[in-house]
């Protein structure tokens, strides 16, 4: 991590400035011939998304400056950031890019696996004398709560103005239970269609627009923070039929399609989850976001509910929970009727429960819904899961 952020951060200098855009994954630099076709691009990112679809998006210096300028007003000011996410994903690159527009130098994690001792090393070589900030995902901030030596770390989140959480929802329980220890955790809505976060604790950065549309309430997006575009891949037909975020022209506005559902009411988001993660089991549409925070608030944090295919029903709602002693063990830990309680019953609770010794992911840390619903299906079909039997 730090060598490719020290790589970067001149070149990320340069490109806000005006100079050669950056290039960051594979699908940004095959199409590096259509970047000069776009002037103020400043940074291609190449993103997969939650539908394992590669494409590139251009985003503008301006953009990123917007970004940073709302960013900072919804926060403490300017300050200090520390990376401890992927360089090359929007998170990464955003703290490298308000570093640059802040004046300030990042912190820089040493490479490797996560560690919270490491993190809270690497807070403590922060600055004083301006506000601290850091990004995690809801997976590393688990991490740091329950480790054995996690209180230096905690301790050291406490000296941050803000530790920006996102990249996946964060269940209530993990919040609460953050805060509570003293840390200024702010929840983080985004993509990087918007230059990353731009929904912070659930309000529109300053200068962003949302609403809501459809009988599903599909997320829209609009502001100075959107990205210019969407670079050509040369997709397959059937890659671009797929359910995807679309920049679009309406209300004489651009605004950004996302594929996720939710909630836009009193100024406050709530999102749902992903339009096509609905479940549709026995005629009733499911939100796995919405299970999965009834099971959040249960305990069962380490957990995603995903839909697998059935005769009877259409799709069985099931529950895979991590099992970091071993699926073996876990089994007799954690149960389905635990499972179906913690969420109350209905049409909503699980079906079927599938342990796993981690729940796959992707990216900085995201869970992969898909991954999860596939190898559900397989423990499904092998007769590895806990059914649910109506009357037995």
């Amino acid at each position: 991590m730090s060598t490719l952020a020290s790589t970067l951060l001149p070149r990320l200098a340069d490109a806000l400035d005006g100079a050669e855009p950056v290039l960051l994954g594979p699908a940004a630099h095959s199409v590096a011939d259509q970047v000069g076709t776009l002037p103020g691009t400043a940074l291609v990112l190449g993103t997969s998304g939650s539908t394992g679809t590669a494409r590139a998006v251009a985003l503008s210096a301006a953009a990123l400056r917007a970004s940073t300028d709302a960013t900072h007003a919804r926060l403490a000011g300017p300050g200090q950031w520390l990376l401890t996410l992927p360089a090359d994903h929007v998170a990464g690159v955003q703290v490298l890019v308000r570093s640059i527009l802040a004046s300030t130098s990042p912190v820089l994690m040493e490479p490797g696996p996560f560690r919270p001792a490491a993190l809270a090393a690497a807070v403590a070589r922060m600055r004083t004398d301006v506000p601290r900030y850091l990004s995690l995902v809801p997976t590393q901030l688990l991490r740091i709560l329950e480790a054995p030596d996690g209180a230096a770390c905690v301790a050291a989140l406490r000296t941050c103005a803000a530790v920006l959480v996102g990249g996946a929802a964060t269940p209530p329980a993990l919040l609460e239970r953050a805060r509570k220890a003293g840390i200024a955790v702010v929840t983080t809505y985004g993509m990087t269609e918007t230059c990353g976060g731009c929904v912070y604790d659930g309000v529109p950065l300053d200068g962003v627009q949302v609403r809501t549309a459809g009988s599903h309430g599909r997320i829209e997006i609009a502001g100075p923070v959107l990205a210019t575009a969407y670079l050509d891949l040369g997709e397959e037909p059937a890659a671009q039929s797929a359910l995807r975020s679309e920049l679009v022209e309406r209300d004489g506005a651009r605004w950004l399609r996302t594929t996720d559902s939710g909630q836009f009411e009193a100024g406050r988001l709530q999102v749902l989850g992903r339009l096509d993660d609905v479940i549709i089991t026995g005629g009733v549409n499911v939100h796995p976001a919405h299970v999965e925070r009834r099971l959040a608030a249960a305990g069962f944090v380490e957990c995603l509910v995903v839909g697998v295919p059935d005769e009877q029903w259409g799709q069985r709602v099931t529950a895979v929970v991590a099992a970091p002693e071993g699926a073996a063990e876990a089994a007799g830990v954690v149960t389905l009727a635990q499972v179906r309680d913690a969420v109350g019953g209905g049409p909503l609770a699980p079906q079927a429960l599938v342990h796993l010794p981690e729940l796959p992911r992707r990216g900085p840390g995201k869970p992969d819904r898909r991954a999860a619903a596939a190898l559900a299906a397989l423990a499904v079909a092998e007769g590895r899961a806990e059914l649910h039997r109506p009357g037995g």
